[in-house]
């Protein structure tokens, strides 16, 4: 009986002492890594109705390519959809330069297959400019299902896979194509430069011609309906980390880069034209 209790208390002690080593691991991890680091880590976030979707800032201004120039196609969202789900399985949306064989970029396309050269399949706009001329070649991919369209594009050797990602790229075609308004936001840290003159060319290389009223810190974007404008939007704000910006407005709302993680879209004064992006920078 003594034996057992001398033995008790010595388990004790030894699970006190891990328990007491644990909990110094675990302050001096938190204190070599700070914990606002750890909760405001930098990422975009596209909601729409119930759904939630995180990406980190190059996936964002990957699918804003990606998305823009479905839009720019005058395709449905569905097109960016389709684009988006082949993207997260092939890539994780990144423009990687490796894959199996010659496969390369968003797609992994491969230039023995006809894609292009590797130099134009790592421009993700011609990689999913070639996307899209596959796509709309597809019978009934308006209609069939999109696991399955992407997969005719692709004929891969997963030819489920594209499954996985369906909702996800549902969630971000509808928002960066403008059909959901208010739906898209980024936290960022990096402060970079202000830079509206590439932002117009981000614009004009995703969307196509615009209508630009340029100013030293603003740039004012014309578009032909909301839904565009929203596009428009929704684009800047993938970019803002890279590009500098730190407002956009669009309709009565506006997009305020900040301390918010992320920031929310919030009612502004009643523009009057409703289909003008105003995007300003640092």
């Amino acid at each position: 009986m003594a034996t057992r209790t001398v033995r008790t208390t010595g388990c004790l002690i030894v699970a006190l002492a891990v328990l007491a080593g644990l909990g110094i691991g675990a302050y001096s991890w938190l204190s070599r890594s700070s914990l606002p680091d750890l909760i405001n880590e930098e990422r975009c976030i596209a909601r729409v109705g119930d759904l939630t979707v995180e990406l980190d800032l190059e996936q964002a201004h990957f699918a804003a390519i990606i998305t823009g120039l479905a839009v720019r196609r005058d395709l449905p969202p569905r097109a960016a959809s389709i684009a988006l789900a082949t993207a997260y399985q092939e890539s994780g949306i990144r423009n990687i330069q490796y894959g199996d064989r010659d496969s390369l970029g968003l797609f992994q396309q491969r230039p023995s297959q006809g894609w292009g050269t590797k130099k134009q399949i790592l421009d993700p706009h011609y990689s999913t400019g070639k996307f899209y001329d596959a796509l709309v070649k597809v019978k009934n991919w308006k209609s069939g299902d999109i696991n399955d369209v992407a997969q005719k594009v692709q004929r891969s050797g997963y030819p489920e896979a594209y499954r996985d990602h369906v909702a996800d790229a549902r969630v971000l075609a509808s928002a960066l194509s403008g059909q959901t308004a208010a739906a898209f936001s980024c936290y960022e840290r990096q402060e970079a430069t202000g830079d509206p003159e590439a932002m117009v060319t981000s614009l004009t290389k995703t969307f196509g011609k615009l209508t630009t009223d340029e100013g030293p810190r603003k740039v004012t974007v014309s578009t032909k309906n909301e839904d565009r404008a929203w596009a428009y939007g929704h684009h800047a704000v993938a970019n803002a980390a890279l590009l500098g910006v730190t407002s956009v407005r669009v309709a009565d709302q506006q997009w305020e880069a900040g301390t918010d993680d992320p920031p929310s879209w919030a009612p502004a004064p009643s523009s009057d034209d409703r289909n003008a992006v105003t995007i300003t920078f640092r």
